[in-house]
């Protein structure tokens, strides 16, 4: 046990740190970068459409955030694009949301792959991992149990999963963050939404299961997450905003579903202006038919983005996010912005 013990704590050892778009300044490279070639005159163009949109004072950008970048290393980022009002809204997995940056607000930590080690002896050790991270098991249950003890406290009736994020960031803010300024807490105090249209696949999924579980054995009512809710409240974004930029890392569910604001709001009869900017930065492919929820051209077929200021960048996010958000942060646009504070729609 003691020598158990003590690989774990080896294995361990090595914590990510975050990045911080604040210290460096990414300008020069990209301004290098865009009288290159391939993927870095792409990040270079994603800068610039990026910057465009929040120098559109009829703009409203959102962040559309999908995979385990948030672990590697850009949790910080995001939160500063929030935090400086680049981003009024949050579109994300439950996994980046909850079991990363929740997690880190617990003062839980992710921490560094040292070597190959077999997969089966991490799960002896309690040990998850997520390509060159890992999580501990004990730790992530924990935060499963954070999940639980909110849903308990909550009036047992349907949320959207923006409102229950929402709770999550009050619950921090209420003096029970370990880390203080998670992407969760800064969102609740800068009036970003942030919506995870997958919410129980995360984290979340087993302390509301367990939730709902022990309320249905007591005889008691519970709460649940409505799926439903998050569509009409994110398109009740789009319809108010207007104009609209997507800054998407990854793609799937969150990308689908920001982009789908469009053709819903169509659908209520309300003529909604498709997404003038948009960047996606993504290793997907387009031979399988998808590249994650289709190429921002494809999706002008569909209604939803304009194509005149759109980029994909094929590319590894940890290696291009740090740069653009850095080169957008130093550029300053954002300095003479409006904050949209979308979360004060539902406060009614």
């Amino acid at each position: 046990m003691a020598a158990a013990s003590n690989t774990k704590a080896e294995l361990l050892s090595n914590t990510i740190e975050h990045v911080d778009i604040t210290s460096y300044d990414a300008r020069p490279i990209i301004d290098s970068m865009r009288k290159m070639s391939f993927s870095s005159r792409d990040t270079a163009r994603a800068a610039d459409i990026l910057d465009m949109a929040i120098a559109d004072d009829t703009c409203s950008p959102w962040l559309i955030l999908a995979g385990s970048t948030s672990a590697g290393g850009c949790m910080h980022v995001y939160r500063d694009m929030v935090k400086f009002g680049m981003i009024d809204a949050v579109v994300a997995t439950g996994a980046s949301i909850v079991d990363m940056d929740f997690f880190e607000a617990l003062g839980f930590k992710h921490y560094q792959a040292a070597g190959s080690v077999d997969d089966n002896r991490l799960r002896e050790l309690y040990i998850d991992r997520i390509y060159d991270t890992y999580i501990d098991e004990e730790e992530l249950q924990a935060c499963d149990h954070t999940i639980l003890e909110i849903a308990d406290s909550l009036e047992p009736r349907p949320y959207s999963s923006r409102e229950f994020i929402h709770e999550m960031g009050k619950w921090l803010a209420n003096g029970n963050a370990k880390k203080p300024a998670s992407l969760i807490q800064t969102a609740y105090e800068e009036g970003a939404p942030i919506f995870c249209p997958a919410f129980v696949d995360s984290s979340a999924g087993f302390g509301l299961v367990k939730h709902q579980k022990q309320r249905m054995k007591a005889g008691k009512p519970y709460m649940s997450i409505d799926a439903v809710a998050d569509f009409r409240e994110l398109t009740d974004i789009k319809i108010a905003a207007g104009t609209t930029g997507l800054f998407m890392v990854g793609g799937g569910v969150p990308k689908n579903f920001a982009q789908d604001t469009v053709v819903c709001a169509e659908i209520l009869g309300v003529e909604a202006d498709m997404h003038k900017y948009a960047v996606q930065i993504t290793v997907a492919d387009v031979r399988d038919g998808a590249c994650s929820s289709s190429t921002l051209k494809e999706a002008a077929s569909w209604g939803k983005v304009e194509t005149t200021y759109e980029q994909m960048v094929f590319a590894e996010a940890t290696t291009v996010v740090p740069l653009i958000a850095s080169d957008t942060y130093h550029r300053g646009s954002w300095r003479a912005r409006r904050k949209r504070r979308w979360s004060e729609l539902f406060s009614g």
